[in-house]
């Protein structure tokens, strides 16, 4: 495994751990969070890929082009539903439903990449829910309103379509695949804010501050650092180190907002840990 675009993936699972605490500062409406955030992180992106001279190849690999695009819309529709759901049922309970989505991509990873799942793989795996579930399992248990929970599991399955479509891009990679997946991600949502309010957006000042941290920080240089090292990552290693983003979620919460952690999500968090390091590092015997 490529030891470089595994620390860039787990640099960028810790920015999109912070999403939430830079989104609570913000006084604005969940898909117009998205709308600026997209908006902002693709401009970021598309003017460091043209200062790198670096040339766009969509006309020469279309196939790849469709698989990008198409990745792209569905990381636009599962962000809209994700923020929809934060502020139906709240963050925790949210996230517990939306990283179903590695579930799904660990499930059907036989057959669709071919990668063959390893003892190690499976058991890490399987610790790693009982992690998340021991995280946020209150929030499960509580439950919530059913257009919450709709909105929840569709984030999933659109995080499912996401990371499966541009693992199947193969020749356009690093900044340009960050590039035209983000901004078709803002194309996205821009379809949505238009038809729903005719672009017409009212800024607080008081909130520019965090929605430029969350566009360039998080957003831009957060989706470069987590789509450029994709296509060189098995995909059972992107659903199982995946989890370490509403890990530190959790740990950021602790630590700046001053939110406890209770001894079961203290345990949580170890087992997220662990079951990581277990898929990553244990190999499984030759025979």
């Amino acid at each position: 495994m490529d030891k470089k675009a595994f620390i860039k993936y787990v640099c960028a699972l810790l920015l999109f751990g912070l999403n939430g605490i830079v989104a609570s500062q913000i006084s604005m409406t969940s898909y117009e969070i998205v709308f600026l955030r997209t908006l902002i992180g693709s401009i970021l992106l598309a003017i460091l890929f043209l200062l790198a001279k670096g040339k766009f190849t969509i006309k020469k690999y279309p196939k790849d082009s469709a698989f990008i695009i198409f990745s792209g819309i569905a990381m636009g529709t599962s962000w809209m539903f994700l923020y929809e759901a934060y502020q139906q049922i709240g963050v925790s309970l949210s996230s517990l439903l939306y990283y179903c989505g590695p579930v799904i991509v660990m499930i059907l990873s036989p057959l669709i990449f071919k990668e063959r799942l390893t003892v190690p793989k499976i058991s890490g795996f399987l610790i790693v829910l009982i992690g998340i579930f021991l995280v946020n399992g209150k929030a499960a248990i509580s439950g919530g309103n059913s257009w919450g929970l709709f909105c929840g599991g569709m984030s999933a399955l659109m995080y499912f379509f996401m990371v499966t479509l541009n693992k199947q891009s193969k020749k356009i990679t690093g900044m340009e695949n960050s590039v035209i997946q983000l901004t078709v991600s803002f194309l996205t949502v821009a379809v949505f804010v238009g038809f729903k309010q005719h672009f017409v957006l009212s800024v607080p000042v008081e909130d520019w501050k965090w929605i430029l941290i969350l566009g360039l920080v998080n957003t831009g240089l957060g989706c470069y650092l987590y789509f450029s090292p994709l296509s060189k990552l098995p995909v059972q290693t992107v659903a199982v180190c995946g989890y370490l983003e509403p890990l530190s979620a959790v740990v950021f919460a602790a630590l700046i907002l001053g939110e406890s952690m209770s001894f079961y999500q203290i345990i949580g968090a170890i087992c997220i840990i662990g079951g990581a390091m277990i898929g990553e590092l244990i190999k499984p015997k030759r025979t």
